[in-house]
C-alpha cells in the first residue's frame, strides 16, 4: 500500500475538525452570552422559562420580544439565592449538570468519530489499495481457465470435421503421455493452427479440445490483447505464457489470431508499432531463447493468407489444420447434432435436407435447424416437420418472404418468365444440377429465384460446367428480351456472376485458347500494402485487351447459344410462365412434367 504523506494526513484531520464543528452546531444551536446582571434583570422580570447550572457556565431560554423564545449563556457569580429566586420569580424547569471535560465530550461523540474512521477507511485506504492492484493487473492477460467450466463441449458434440478433430485429439494425447511419443526422440508440437471459413467450426472445435482434456485450458481473444497504451499487448502475453508455465502441461487459445498476428509493416502509412509489439513477443514466447515445454497453443482465424511468416514456420504453428465446410455425409451429421433438442416428426429426412444445403457450414446449419422450430412454434405445430425445415433452408439461403411486396401483374409476367429461362436452360443444358424448385416469391433482394441442387459434392469442375453455369445465368434476360423485345434490371446479379465465371475461366483456370495456359491474376495480399503501390500487374495493355475481348466472346457465344435453345422450346416456356404465374413456386416434378421429361431425370 503507498504511503500517506503528512500533508494528507492533516488535510484529513482538518476535515474530521469541521464535521465535528459542524455536527456539533446542529445538535446544539447557537445561545446568546449575556452579562449576569442582565440575566437577574430578566429572571426579576418574570421571563426566565429554563435554567441550567452547572460550576463554570449557566444556560436557559428567556422569554424575548414578541414572546419568542431564546437561548442564552452566561458565567455564574457566587449567588447563593439563585435557587431562592428562582422559585421566587416562577421558573419551573430548573437543573444542574456536571461539568464536562474535553475526553467527556469525545466519549460522547465517539459514534461520529468511529463514522469519521470507517468512512476514511473505505474511500482512501481501500481506493489506494484497489488502484494499487488495478494498475498491477493493467498488463495482465485476461485469459479464463475452461476446463473448469460447466457445460463442457465434447468432441461428440463436434461433427462433419473428422479430420481436425482427429489431428487435435493427438494434441491432448501429447499432452496426457509425452513420454509415448517422445521414446523415438520426436517433439511434441509446440501450436496448432485452425484455419477455414467463418462458421465451419474452428471455435467449437477448441471448446472441444478444453471439454476433452484433462489439463487447464485457457482462452482469450486476439484483439484483448492490443490496447491504446504501449506495450500492454507484450505485457499481456508474457502473463499468458506464465500462466501456461505455471500451470503445465496446459492448453493455451487464441480466437481470431489475425487481430494481432498480420504482417508486419503492411501499409502506406507503416505498421502498427504496438499490435507489431504484441506479435513480436509471441512470437519469442513460442520459439526463443526460453522453452515453454508442455504449453501449446492453439490459435483460430479466418485470414491464414494474412498472417506472418515468422508466426507460420515450424517451431511455432507446427500443424496448419484446415476446416473446410462439410460435405453431404458431414451436414448430415451437424443436423443430427443440432437437432437433439428439438421435437422431430417421424418423416424428417436428414439427407434430403443435406443435400438442399450445399455450401452450408455448421453455423449455417444450425441457424437452419433453430429457424424450423420457430416456424413450428409460430404455427402452433406440435413438431419439426419437413415442411418447416425446407421453409427454413429458403429463409437462411434467400431470405424471408415478402409476400406483402406489391408488384404489379406487368412485372410479376416479366419475373416469371425470367425464372421459367432459367429453369427450362438448366433443365436441357447437358453438364447443369438438377432443378429442385423455382419460384416467383419475392424473397430478400430477389424477387424470385430458381434452386438447383447437385447430386453429390464436387472438388473439381470442367470446362463445360463452367460454360452451363453461364448459360443457365443468361436464360432469364434472353426469355425477356425474346418474349417482351426488352431487358430489364432484373439480370444484374445474373450478369455480374456470369462475367465473373468468364473472367476467372480466362485468368486464372486457362481455359482460353486464344489466351493460352496463364494465370494472370496476382496472388491476393494485404490491402493497401504501400510497397506494392508501384508494381504492375504483370501483363500489357495489349495482354489486357486480348482477355477483355475474350471474356466478351465468351459471354456472346453462351448468349447465342441460350437465344437459339429457347427459340425452339418457345411453347415450352410460355407453358411454364403460365403455370409460375397462377401457382408462384413449382417444384422439380412439376417442371419435369411441364417440360415433358420423366419425373426422375
Amino acid at each position: 500500500m503507498k504511503k500517506i504523506d503528512a500533508r494528507t494526513l492533516v488535510l484529513w484531520i482538518i476535515v474530521f475538525l469541521l464535521v465535528l464543528f459542524f455536527i456539533q452546531t446542529s445538535k446544539f444551536p447557537a445561545k446568546a452570552k449575556i452579562p449576569y446582571s442582565e440575566f437577574k434583570q430578566l429572571l426579576k422580570d418574570g421571563r426566565i422559562t429554563e435554567v441550567q447550572v452547572t460550576d463554570r457556565l449557566l444556560e436557559g431560554a428567556y422569554k424575548g420580544e414578541g414572546g419568542i423564545e431564546q437561548k442564552f449563556q452566561t458565567i455564574p457569580l457566587n449567588d447563593i439565592k439563585l435557587v431562592d429566586e428562582l422559585e421566587q420569580y416562577g421558573v419551573k424547569n430548573y437543573t444542574g449538570a456536571q461539568d464536562r471535560s474535553w475526553v467527556t465530550s469525545i466519549l460522547a461523540n465517539a459514534m461520529w468519530i468511529g463514522l469519521f474512521f470507517f468512512l476514511w477507511w473505505v474511500f482512501v485506504i481501500r481506493q489506494m489499495q484497489n488502484g494499487g492492484r488495478q494498475a498491477m493487473a493493467f498488463g495482465r492477460s485476461k485469459a479464463k481457465n475452461q476446463a473448469t467450466k460447466k457445460g463442457k463441449v465434447m468432441f461428440k458434440d463436434v461433427a462433419g470435421v473428422d479430420e481436425a478433430k482427429e489431428e487435435l485429439k493427438e494434441i491432448i494425447d501429447f499432452l496426457k503421455d509425452p513420454a509415448k511419443f517422445q521414446r523415438l526422440g520426436g517433439k511434441v508440437p509446440k501450436g496448432v493452427l485452425l484455419y477455414g471459413s467463418p462458421g465451419t467450426g474452428k471455435t467449437m472445435l477448441a471448446k472441444a479440445v478444453a471439454g476433452e482434456a484433462n489439463v487447464p485450458f485457457f482462452s482469450a481473444s486476439g484483439s484483448e490483447f492490443v490496447e491504446m497504451f504501449v506495450g500492454v499487448g507484450a505485457s499481456r502475453v508474457r502473463d499468458l505464457f506464465e500462466q501456461g508455465k505455471k500451470n503445465s502441461p496446459c492448453l493455451l487459445f487464441i480466437d481470431e489470431l489475425d487481430a494481432v498476428g498480420r504482417h508486419r509493416f503492411a501499409g502506406i502509412g507503416g505498421g502498427h508499432d504496438e499490435r507489431e509489439q504484441t506479435l513480436n513477443q509471441i512470437l519469442v514466447e513460442m520459439d526463443g531463447f526460453e522453452s515453454r515445454e508442455g504449453v501449446i497453443l492453439i490459435a483460430a482465424t479466418n485470414r491464414a493468407d494474412v498472417l506472418d511468416p515468422a508466426l507460420l514456420r515450424p517451431g511455432r504453428f507446427d500443424r496448419h489444420v484446415m476446416v473446410p465446410p462439410p460435405d453431404l455425409k458431414g451436414r448430415e451429421e451437424i443436423l443430427k447434432v443440432h437437432c437433439q433438442n428439438v421435437k422431430l416428426a417421424p418423416a424428417v429426412d436428414w439427407s434430403v435436407v443435406a443435400r438442399r444445403t450445399p455450401g452450408f457450414v455448421g453455423a449455417d446449419l444450425a441457424n437452419v435447424v433453430n429457424e424450423a422450430a420457430l416456424l413450428a412454434a409460430r404455427n402452433d405445430r406440435p413438431y419439426v416437420d419437413m415442411k418447416e425445415l425446407e421453409a427454413a433452408v429458403d429463409r437462411v439461403m434467400a431470405g424471408p418472404e415478402r409476400r406483402s411486396r406489391i408488384i404489379s401483374e406487368h412485372d410479376k409476367k416479366i419475373v416469371a418468365f425470367h425464372e421459367c429461362g432459367h429453369t427450362l436452360v438448366a433443365r436441357l443444358t447437358p453438364g447443369t444440377d438438377p432443378v429442385h424448385k423455382v419460384s416467383i416469391i419475392s424473397r430478400g433482394h430477389a424477387l424470385g429465384y430458381t434452386l438447383q441442387l447437385p447430386l453429390e459434392d464436387k472438388v473439381l469442375t470442367s470446362r463445360t460446367e463452367l460454360m452451363a453455369r453461364i448459360h443457365v445465368l443468361l436464360g432469364g434476360r434472353v426469355a425477356e428480351q425474346m418474349i417482351f423485345n426488352e431487358i430489364t434490371t432484373g439480370a444484374q446479379d445474373d450478369l455480374q456472376k456470369a462475367t465473373s465465371i468468364a473472367n476467372k475461366m480466362v485468368c486464372e483456370f486457362g481455359m482460353s485458347d486464344s489466351i493460352g495456359p496463364i494465370a494472370y491474376k496476382k496472388p491476393e495480399g494485404e490491402v493497401f500494402v504501400g510497397r506494392d503501390m508501384n508494381q504492375d500487374r504483370g501483363f500489357s495493355e495489349n495482354t489486357a485487351q486480348k482477355i477483355d475481348e475474350e471474356v466478351k466472346s465468351i459471354l456472346v457465344t453462351a448468349l447465342a447459344k441460350v437465344k437459339t435453345l429457347l427459340e425452339s422450346n418457345r411453347a415450352t416456356l410460355e407453358r411454364m410462365a403460365a403455370a409460375l404465374s397462377e401457382k408462384e413456386v413449382l417444384n422439380a416434378e412439376e417442371v419435369n412434367a411441364l417440360i415433358g421429361l420423366p419425373a426422375s431425370s
